[in-house]
Protein backbone atom coordinates (compact mmCIF):
# COMPACT_ATOMS: atom_id res chain seq x y z
CA UNK A 1 0.00 0.00 0.00
CA UNK A 2 1.02 3.19 -0.51
CA UNK A 3 1.42 5.37 2.21
CA UNK A 4 -0.31 9.12 1.96
CA UNK A 5 2.58 10.43 3.65
CA UNK A 6 4.97 9.61 0.67
CA UNK A 7 1.94 11.07 -1.79
CA UNK A 8 2.34 14.44 -0.19
CA UNK A 9 5.66 14.59 -0.38
CA UNK A 10 5.38 14.13 -3.83
CA UNK A 11 3.13 16.71 -3.99
CA UNK A 12 5.76 18.89 -2.10
CA UNK A 13 8.50 17.94 -4.13
CA UNK A 14 5.75 19.33 -6.60
CA UNK A 15 5.31 22.58 -5.60
CA UNK A 16 8.36 23.29 -4.86
CA UNK A 17 9.64 22.27 -7.54
CA UNK A 18 7.82 24.62 -9.81
CA UNK A 19 8.74 27.84 -7.29
CA UNK A 20 12.39 27.12 -7.08
CA UNK A 21 13.36 24.28 -8.71
CA UNK A 22 15.31 21.50 -6.35
CA UNK A 23 18.65 20.36 -5.49
CA UNK A 24 20.29 17.02 -6.65
CA UNK A 25 19.19 14.83 -3.39
CA UNK A 26 15.32 16.19 -3.66
CA UNK A 27 15.34 15.25 -7.36
CA UNK A 28 16.72 11.80 -6.39
CA UNK A 29 13.80 11.39 -3.61
CA UNK A 30 11.49 12.10 -5.92
CA UNK A 31 12.22 10.07 -8.87
CA UNK A 32 12.43 7.11 -6.03
CA UNK A 33 8.65 7.97 -5.26
CA UNK A 34 7.20 8.65 -8.33
CA UNK A 35 9.01 4.94 -9.15
CA UNK A 36 7.22 3.39 -5.93
CA UNK A 37 3.93 5.18 -6.71
CA UNK A 38 3.77 4.26 -10.68
CA UNK A 39 4.35 0.42 -9.29
CA UNK A 40 1.63 0.54 -6.74
CA UNK A 41 -0.71 2.36 -9.17
CA UNK A 42 0.34 -0.47 -11.64
CA UNK A 43 -0.19 -3.67 -9.50
CA UNK A 44 -3.36 -2.06 -8.57
CA UNK A 45 -4.98 -1.26 -11.75
CA UNK A 46 -3.94 -4.60 -12.98
CA UNK A 47 -5.63 -6.47 -10.42
CA UNK A 48 -8.76 -4.75 -10.97
CA UNK A 49 -9.08 -5.28 -14.14
CA UNK A 50 -7.89 -8.81 -13.98
CA UNK A 51 -11.31 -8.92 -11.68
CA UNK A 52 -13.51 -7.43 -14.63
CA UNK A 53 -15.96 -9.97 -16.37
CA UNK A 54 -17.47 -9.20 -19.60
CA UNK A 55 -21.04 -11.17 -20.16
CA UNK A 56 -23.92 -10.39 -22.68
CA UNK A 57 -26.57 -8.26 -22.38
CA UNK A 58 -28.81 -12.48 -21.82
CA UNK A 59 -26.22 -13.07 -19.01
CA UNK A 60 -26.65 -10.04 -17.60
CA UNK A 61 -30.19 -10.62 -17.33
CA UNK A 62 -29.64 -13.77 -15.94
CA UNK A 63 -27.12 -12.60 -13.45
CA UNK A 64 -29.65 -10.12 -12.49
CA UNK A 65 -32.60 -12.57 -12.01
CA UNK A 66 -30.16 -14.91 -9.69
CA UNK A 67 -29.31 -11.85 -7.10
CA UNK A 68 -33.17 -10.72 -7.04
CA UNK A 69 -33.71 -14.80 -5.59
Amino acid sequence: MFDQKKLDRINELAKKNKAEGLSAEELAEREVLRKEYLAHFRSHFKSRLENIKVVSPEEYEQEMKNKKN
